[in-house]
């Protein structure tokens, strides 16, 4: 029988933090990714800004762009030191994300601009076939120094 032996008033649960969901691939699916992210990340005691506006715009994009009828997305936090990190896997590893151009009336296209402003890294993760991870890092507690970038 394996067992872990910690010191007393320790849980393991204090050393790396991770919640994930499978969610439907659909715009309700991706406003429930943002409230689960948000209710998640109160538990913990961390700041709901910017990890919400991050996933947010993961989850409209892996459903928007990344979804492959009949199959869910993820959407995964860890929380490791001094870092939350966020995960959207979907399945259209074909599909990679990339900025567009937009016009000041552009209705769309802004996501990833977001994300890029919010978060300190993000970038793709491929595999396994046929799925994609996007993810972004945040520093906790080093939110208060970014700016959403005007429209």
């Amino acid at each position: 029988m394996n067992q872990e032996i910690a010191e007393p008033g320790t849980e393991l649960h204090d050393r790396i933090r991770n919640f994930s969901v499978p969610l439907s691939s659909t715009p309700r699916g991706a406003r429930l990714a943002r409230l689960l992210a948000t209710e998640q990340l109160r538990t913990w005691g961390l700041p709901p800004a910017p990890a919400e506006h991050i996933v947010a715009e993961l989850a409209a994009n892996a459903v928007t762009h990344g979804r492959v009828p009949g199959r869910d997305f993820r959407l995964t936090l860890y929380v490791v030191g001094d870092t939350l990190r966020i995960e959207v896997t979907d399945t259209r590893g074909d599909r990679l994300p990339h900025r567009e151009p937009t016009t000041a009336d552009s209705e769309s296209g802004r996501g990833l601009v977001l994300v890029e402003a919010l978060a300190d890294r993000w970038g793709v993760a491929h595999g396994p076939r046929p799925r994609k991870t996007v993810w972004a890092e945040v520093k906790i507690g080093d939110t208060g120094s970014r700016t959403v970038p005007p429209r």
